[in-house]
């Protein structure tokens, strides 16, 4: 068995607290401390003599990754979701993988929210509107927006954040309607198709899978209501950004936030332009207090794995080697 001191650990961002207040000093650092992206090249290599891995979203760990990575033992991912690992060949290979799940639910709520709140009450024109000195005073037909009171907001996956995005809809008087996987007592569960048709909002919380990929294209802004606003802050290819481009322009949707991209970090163009639409910059669990919490579970599952305890939040069951 490996002694601890020669048990090594990358890490491919700069996080928001130290890592080696969390992993100690019997495991060794190595660290990309830049805000960008580790280069491809460069993962590959210094994988190569990594124990554990702490991965973002930016990082693929695919097979071409895991073939470069014969020491490793367990990856630890800096998000909830886990669509940029290759589960599969990670059990298949004996490696750990571990999540951050509940520490960001409610800044992603809070920010889910806020979109809808943008959007539909046109935040960003009025602030336009201002800063270029438009404003020539009140006016009774002055940027007109939606009323949530009363109104259907479809929550596309009512796991942890879409039942945290439910609690504040509440507050605003929204109906809520639902369509995930399975049931979830004290909620109206609903088709895919009838919460396309009955909503006035609808916020997307669903995991990205093969099934959900493109879940929101030219057929289904059709079959929403007139004027329906989209909120995306799960995962950008759950929706085709050309797709929505279209139903845009056409004035079939009322609007969109989005927090996420289908090709992220590059945005369609013919979204960058509209006052309907507010982006942000993938922003959902960007609070100072979620960050820390994320980064010190992450590095947390790789000390205890490296150290042969059992993970608190495995993602999946390897295959002992």
């Amino acid at each position: 068995m490996l002694k601890a001191m020669s048990l090594r650990v990358l890490v491919t961002r700069r996080l928001s607290i130290d890592p080696r207040s969390v992993l100690g000093q019997d495991l060794e650092l190595d660290l990309h401390d830049e805000e960008s992206v580790l280069p491809r090249a460069q993962l590959l290599e210094r994988v190569r003599t990594a124990h554990g891995l702490m991965a973002t979203l930016a990082e693929t760990v695919d097979r071409e990754l895991l073939e470069n990575a014969p020491l490793l033992r367990v990856v630890a991912n800096h998000a909830v979701g886990t669509d940029n690992i290759d589960l599969a060949e990670c059990t298949r290979r004996g490696i750990q993988v571990t999540n951050t799940p509940e520490v960001l639910t409610e800044s992603t709520a809070d920010l889910a929210f806020a979109l809808l709140l943008a959007v539909s009450r046109r935040l960003r024109e009025g602030e336009r509107l201002l800063r270029e000195g438009g404003f020539q005073g009140w006016a009774p037909t002055l940027l007109l927006g939606k009323e949530l009171r009363g109104a259907t907001l479809g929550v596309h996956g009512l796991g942890r954040i879409g039942q945290a995005v439910a609690r504040r809809a509440v507050g605003f008087g929204l109906r809520l309607i639902h369509h995930s996987r399975s049931p979830v007592p004290g909620f109206t569960q609903v088709s895919f198709a009838e919460l396309l048709t009955q909503s006035d909002f609808i916020s997307i919380h669903c995991p990205l899978t093969p099934q959900t990929q493109h879940d929101y294209s030219t057929a289904q802004f059709e079959a929403m209501k007139p004027g329906a606003i989209l909120i995306n802050t799960a995962r950008g290819p759950i929706v085709d950004e050309a797709a929505l481009v279209a139903a845009l322009e056409s004035g079939r949707l009322g609007g969109a936030g989005l927090d996420v991209f289908e090709r992220e970090p590059l945005v369609h163009p013919g979204l960058l332009g509209r006052d309907d639409v507010v982006l942000l910059p993938h922003l959902g669990s960007a609070t100072e207090e979620t960050r820390a919490q994320m980064a010190r579970l992450a590095l947390g599952e790789l000390a205890r794995v490296l150290r042969g305890e059992r993970p608190l939040h495995p993602v999946n069951q390897p295959v002992p080697v």
